[in-house]
């Protein structure tokens, strides 16, 4: 499968609740008509939490960008699909339905987007979602890579050196699931982000991770915990660059699953 991540910024005279109520309520059900269409096969929406834990996170890497307000995830089953899904004429007219609607409540200039590929590092199970009554959460994690490596240095160290890091200490962290979203190149990209005017860089990719919040927010009260957050933020600033890259936790929205 090829995905889409869209990170998003909310326009600045909307509230975070009133952003991501109108994206919900009014943007969701937009996208879920259009799916058949556009050959969607999963559209899930991240909505970020204000919770101390952000700050948390983020202080252990040092200076960090600001969290976005939620992320658009949106799964083909394949690259063909996604392409086909934009080349018809009611291809187009759903895409620009769906553009004149993003404009209503997203800052379009600074949420970036790109396609990627996912590599499952810890739990590769497809049904893990962090819904919003239960204690579950998803750890965002997009990254840039120093400007010393190339992309596809950065890529290869993430999927092959700090991903069997990760697998090592998961259990002392807690990490129910764990998954690396590598960034590739797609020309279909620039068409993308030249519709919407967007300024902000693309990401190496971004790392995401489920835990429980109780878990995440006591996993440093243990010798075991705290040894292996060192040993993972070590690992990372080898290939990422902390003050470009962000990380927050956030609840998941499943608006569309046709798998």
């Amino acid at each position: 499968m090829i995905r889409l991540t869209f990170l998003l910024r909310r326009k600045p005279n909307l509230s975070l609740a009133e952003f991501q109520q109108y994206w919900r309520n009014n943007h969701g059900p937009l996208v879920a008509k259009h799916a058949a269409t556009l050959n969607i096969l999963r559209y899930v929406q991240v909505h970020t939490v204000e919770d101390p834990i952000n700050e948390q996170l983020a202080g252990a890497r040092g200076k960090m960008e600001p969290p976005y307000d939620g992320v658009a995830e949106l799964w083909w089953t394949t690259r063909d699909a996604l392409v086909a899904s934009f080349g018809s004429a009611a291809g187009e007219a759903a895409g620009r339905e769906l553009l004149e609607d993003e404009m209503k409540f997203i800052d379009l200039p600074n949420s970036p987007l790109w396609f990627a590929y996912e590599y499952p590092q810890v739990n590769p199970s497809e049904d893990m979602v962090a819904r919003e009554h239960t204690p579950l959460v998803k750890l965002y994690f997009p990254l840039r890579h120093p400007a010393k490596m190339s992309l596809d240095e950065a890529q290869l160290y993430w999927r092959t050196n700090h991903g069997p890091t990760i697998r090592n200490v998961s259990t002392a962290m807690r990490m129910r699931r764990y998954l690396q979203v590598h960034r590739c190149e797609e020309p279909l990209e620039q068409q993308l982000r030249a519709s919407r005017g967007t300024k902000a860089a693309p990401y190496t990719g971004h790392a995401e991770a489920w835990f429980d919040r109780g878990d995440l927010m006591t996993v440093g009260n243990t010798v075991e915990g705290r040894r292996a957050m060192e040993i993972a933020v070590e690992d990372e600033s080898r290939f990422i660059d902390f003050p470009n890259s962000a990380i927050w936790i956030g609840k998941e929205r499943v608006m569309i699953d046709r798998r």
